[in-house]
């Protein structure tokens, strides 16, 4: 594959992951509303892990892996899906409000920068103010644009430990041993992490009713297998595996633009100076993320290459 072709589908993927996982806190908060949060974020993983291995082995794909691939996968599951996404599923479910959560799971970025300090793959400097800058922006667009209720700190401290962990699952992916076909990988990683979060559910307590949900909860559940897992998830596990880590973190930081966007055109919410402030920050900050970040040279592609 040529870098003009590389680089267009690594476009297409991040604005999938941008614009795809900014609608997703909304449809988290309405589904926690009725289903009970781990037993319902690991339904979802675990259905669209299912569904899209269906599709692949309609497709032809091999959807066999080894046991070291596996594993792998597993632990993936374990990080992202189950103490990512589950962890912000039970904070939302705890009071802290979408708009509070995304800015802490914007943090990812941060833990990102810490891990690679940490492992001695110093960033640049011009990256690691672009990933602060971007923060700093994101802190004026939640916290000065809206007027936010208490945050409950047990919560906000559930959502921010997910932010690690889902920034650490990112991090060691490619030191990982995977199945190359990052698609394979994806179905994997779904329903290894959902029957985790299932069974976790399971532990705390959780009751999952089906029966005596309403259609908003169910559409909104349904949206989250598809779009947020099958299609976004998929995209993610593709881009981690062929871009920069720095590059594929300032998704973190387009999110809560796409969700106040979304809040602005589906629920008429002002969009205030702070908000027009905080944006244009978190847009510089992009740019300047994306301008350090660049792709490797051809001789110089990670090991998993792009299928």
């Amino acid at each position: 594959m040529d870098s003009r072709a590389r680089l267009g589908l690594v476009v297409a993927a991040l604005a999938i992951v941008y614009v795809v996982w900014g609608s997703t806190y909304l449809a988290i908060r309405v589904v926690v509303e009725e289903m009970p949060p781990l037993s319902g974020m690991g339904s979802r993983f675990l259905v669209a892990g299912l569904l899209l291995g269906g599709l692949l082995a309609l497709r032809g794909v091999d959807l066999r892996v080894s046991r070291a691939e596996f594993a792998g996968a597993a632990l993936l599951g374990l990080l992202l899906p189950l103490l990512g996404n589950g962890f912000v599923a039970v904070g939302e479910e705890m009071g802290v409000p979408s708009g509070v959560a995304a800015l802490l799971v914007a943090a990812v970025s941060l833990f990102v920068t810490i891990y690679r300090i940490l492992a001695g793959d110093w960033p640049s400097v011009w990256s690691v103010i672009g990933v602060v800058l971007g923060f700093v922006g994101l802190a004026w667009l939640v916290l000065g644009g809206r007027e936010q209720d208490d945050v409950p700190l047990v919560g906000a401290a559930i959502v921010l430990a997910a932010s690690a962990f889902w920034g650490f699952g990112s991090w060691v992916q490619p030191r990982l041993t995977l199945p190359k076909n990052a698609f394979v990988l994806a179905v994997h990683e779904m329903w290894t992490g959902g029957v985790m979060m299932i069974a976790l559910g399971l532990v705390r307590g959780e009751d999952l009713e089906p029966s005596t949900y309403g259609g908003e909860t169910w559409l909104a559940w349904g949206y989250l297998v598809v779009f947020g897992s099958m299609l976004a998830f998929s995209a993610y596990v593709w881009v981690l595996a062929n871009a920069p880590i720095g590059l594929v973190a300032t998704y973190a930081y387009v999110n809560p633009v796409v969700a106040v966007f979304l809040g602005w055109l589906i629920l008429a919410e002002p969009i205030t100076s702070a908000v027009l402030v905080g944006g244009l920050v978190i847009i510089v900050a992009v740019a300047v993320v994306i301008t350090v970040e660049r792709l490797p040279a051809r001789d110089e592609e990670p090991a998993l290459e792009p299928v």
